[in-house]
């Protein structure tokens, strides 16, 4: 018989007990969905609703079941319903009579609303972990490439010359915003449903602050209805997922562009590479491929969630049992990624010649020599149309500005002088902007300082 099954007269059928089932998937949250019953019992003895010999033996045989599950010597019936049943029906198994009042006051409403908000608590910490990880990897990285110049591309052209460390400290701006993303959904998703009941509370005497306090939330939430029917704090982290996805897939969209023998500008360690099964010479980065991939995966799961919720009236429906798989399914996904990422980064090799080379070409001192002209009195729109002359005279002729004769410059302006090639040189192009958010030395050093201290204090 079923935990609920005192008002029915028949088993369920067998199709219909595998398609509402849901052990085959919430099993992975036996840990908390046990943790939550030892404070609901540690609670039930504190306020003399069930006697402190009888919660002994209850959180006595709560610990061995959930050890015996951690080390595989009990396995999961699949006939049970879901881990609720399955670890109160083990219980009942084990303390008869004693095992039966585990559920005093409690619903499996509130039940797997606290279950998967213990998880999903535990989830977004791992997920914080390997973004630190990936940030201080990336503050290692901009240290090391302060000189490293490279392009600056808007349109996927080159636009102005910024350096390595630059390019990846606009990276670790998109993760830090992640990260407090994340930080802000559990201080939202830090309060417990437990003892919410079904949608209306209980007329035991329940100290819910207590369980709250037991299981290390803030404290219990104020309404028992939405207690049992919210599912934002699941939307607020798919959401921060997508968005971490999304910055990982768009660095990865420039990992393979940077990988490609047109640019040339890194190269892949062959642990995170894949070769061709026809064309020996390939070299292939199929994990920035798949991160990149897998970002829609993490998408559905957000759509698919608020798709479900969008139609549902208040309080618990069924329905709800479809957050988990696809949540797991994310979880999943984004630790796996992040790792697999920062891994790869921390073994990707920069080719700096490359990269320098390829700043020098593609006319990025363009608005640097503009900016010449303005500084010696040439109205911006005018030094703007005269710059404009000379990248196409360079364009005829197959060379660089910084390749003409001063003669050709004067040619289009006389405001030109000799000190025009030190203006727009590589260096000096980077070095003179020190705004900050710039790429100088002196911005970027202001930066990682910056993002030195944030990171301590995490």
């Amino acid at each position: 018989m079923k935990l609920w099954g005192g008002r029915f007269t028949k088993e369920t059928d067998e199709l219909v007990h595998n398609f509402n089932a849901s052990l085959s998937f919430d099993s992975k949250f036996y840990k908390e969905d046990i943790e939550g019953s030892i404070a609901h019992v540690t609670m039930l003895s504190e306020q003399g609703i069930i006697t402190k010999d009888e919660a002994v033996l209850l959180i006595k045989e709560l610990d061995q079941i959930k050890a015996e599950l951690t080390e595989g010597k009990l396995l999961f019936d699949e006939t049970r319903e879901d881990i609720h049943s399955f670890v109160e029906s083990i219980l009942i198994d084990r303390t008869g009579d004693t095992g039966k009042k585990l559920h005093t006051g409690r619903s499996r409403n509130d039940q797997v609303a606290l279950d998967m908000k213990l998880y999903t608590r535990n989830e977004l910490l791992n997920v914080q972990v390997l973004l630190k990880d990936l940030l201080e990897l990336l503050l290692k990285l901009m240290k090391e490439h302060l000189d490293t110049y490279m392009p600056g591309f808007t349109h996927l052209q080159k636009a102005q010359p910024v350096t390595l460390s630059h390019h990846l400290g606009a990276y670790f701006e998109m993760f830090k915003r992640d990260y407090e993303r994340l930080r802000d959904t559990l201080e939202r998703c830090n309060y417990s449903p437990l003892g919410a009941g079904a949608l209306a509370g209980t007329t035991y005497p329940l100290d819910r602050e207590y369980t709250a306090k037991l299981l290390g939330f803030y404290g219990a939430t104020n309404n028992s209805m939405d207690s049992v029917s919210d599912r934002d704090y699941l939307i607020e982290s798919l959401s921060a997922f997508s968005i971490i996805m999304m910055h990982l897939s768009r660095f990865c969209e420039e990992i393979i562009i940077w990988n490609t023998n047109e640019y040339q500008f890194i190269e892949l360690d062959d642990a995170y590479s894949t070769g061709s099964s026809i064309m020996p010479q390939k070299k292939n980065p199929d994990i920035a491929e798949l991160i990149r991939g897998k970002t829609g995966r993490v998408y559905g799961s957000l759509v698919s969630l608020l798709t479900t919720m969008k139609g549902l009236p208040l309080a618990y429906n069924k329905d709800m049992q479809e957050d988990k798989e696809l949540t797991f399914d994310a979880m999943d996904t984004v630790k796996g990624c992040l790792k697999l990422f920062t891994d790869m980064l921390s073994t990707t090799t920069f080719c700096k010649d490359k990269m320098a080379d390829s700043a020098r070409g593609g006319f990025t001192n363009a608005t640097d020599a503009a900016d010449y002209l303005v500084n010696h009195g040439v109205p911006f729109r005018d030094a703007h149309g005269i710059i404009g002359q000379l990248v196409i005279h360079c364009i005829g002729k197959g060379a660089a500005l910084e390749d003409l004769s001063l003669e050709e410059f004067k040619a289009v302006s006389p405001v030109f002088e000799s000190d025009i090639y030190d203006a727009i040189s590589l260096k000096t192009c980077v070095e003179k902007r020190t705004t900050k958010g710039a790429p100088g030395r002196e911005a970027m050093s202001d930066a990682i300082r910056l993002n030195e201290d944030w990171l301590k204090n995490l």
